[in-house]
């Protein structure tokens, strides 16, 4: 199935109906009075989260929702029927802004969450609301209001723990394929990975902690290089990234350098993802050994107090102690957040 994280679709609300005007008019009854109906409310539209969805294909392709309009008002006071409310469902982790303003109209962050996007025109009052002690024959009724209708640009957010940041082939695939059940697509090129990838790490005291692979950085991505930034979204929502750094010794580039070049592509992004919490992993330990690149990168981060771990996700090497940090610190993280 084609990843999609980023769609823009317009939506309008039913319009309520009309209020009817109407007056009883029965044998027996020649003072009957109004019994115009009011109008039914038109369909609101409502977006919820489904756990079970992972793209926003579908929208790419229907792009345009309306909802039912509510019924006319009657004689004999006869309400109109409302309009059946219209549930679109999206990803968990769908933010949904109005397209003119960019404001966030709706943040469904949990299996199931639903918020009103866009409200139904209320119903017109029939002429038998108006009837009074001095107005006893309105001869009037009011009609329906619009719903609310605009362009809405639906933006997925993968929720994971852990975010794996760095060079194309630093090792991300390699090493959320190594932790979780996740298999994505690996090979020895620049953008092995295309779309981010998530994956659920199993701990053996039955807890576990979902971990994104967010495609390969590279200097110069915010102004469109490589991938650019248009995944570092998936990023966003992370409680810890863990920045991938490629120690094999053949290649030229001084692993510090690294390091900022990444951090300052993430702050052209945006700020709260260069305030993020890091650890810096060397991989790729089998190839590289104890190096001097290696030993830059562990030098660097001691000085200026960095967690900092070496790792093969190939050959199974550092990925416990890893995992064991990662999950410790996952909890510590938990424990800080203000309770809601």
């Amino acid at each position: 199935m084609k990843f999609v994280d980023y769609v823009t679709i317009y939506a309008k609300a039913g319009h309520g109906g009309k209020g009817c005007v109407s007056f009883l008019r029965e044998k027996f009854k020649p003072m009957g009075g109004p019994d115009g109906g009011d109008g039914g409310k038109g369909a609101d539209i409502i977006f919820m989260a489904d756990a079970q969805l992972n793209t926003l294909l579908d929208h790419k392709y229907k792009r345009h929702y309306k909802g039912r309009n509510g019924g006319n008002g009657k004689g004999s006071n006869m309400h109109g029927a409302n309009g059946e409310d219209l549930i679109i469902k999206v990803p968990t982790g769908t933010v949904v802004r109005n397209a003119d303003t960019d404001e966030i109209i709706a943040d469904l962050t949990s299996d199931a969450q639903a918020a009103v996007v866009m409200k139904g025109g209320r119903g017109g009052k029939g002429n038998a609301h108006f009837k009074s002690s001095t107005y006893q024959s309105p001869k009037f009724s009011q009609p329906g209001e619009d719903g609310e209708e605009a362009g809405l640009i639906l933006e997925l957010k993968l929720i994971a723990d852990i975010g794996l940041i760095g060079m194309p082939n630093a090792g991300k695939s390699t090493l959320i394929a190594a932790v979780s059940a996740a298999r994505p697509k690996i090979g020895p090129y620049p953008f092995t990975t295309l779309v981010p990838n998530l994956g659920v790490v199993k701990l053996k005291n039955y807890m576990s902690f979902t971990v994104a692979d967010i495609p390969g950085i590279i200097e110069g991505a915010h102004d469109g290089a490589g991938l650019g930034l248009q995944f570092l979204r998936h990023a966003e929502r992370t409680s810890l990234l863990l920045h991938l750094v490629d120690c094999s010794e053949h290649i030229e580039d001084d692993p510090v350098d690294v390091l900022g070049v990444i951090n300052r592509e993430l702050g052209h992004y945006a700020e709260t993802l260069i305030s993020k919490e890091q650890v810096v992993v060397g991989t790729k330990l089998d190839v590289a050994g104890e190096g001097a690149r290696l030993g830059k990168l562990r030098q660097y981060c001691a000085e200026h107090g960095i967690p900092f771990f070496a790792i093969s996700a190939a050959a199974s090497l550092g990925l416990d102690e890893l995992v064991a940090y990662v999950s410790t610190r996952l909890a510590e993280l938990k424990k800080l957040r203000p309770s809601s």
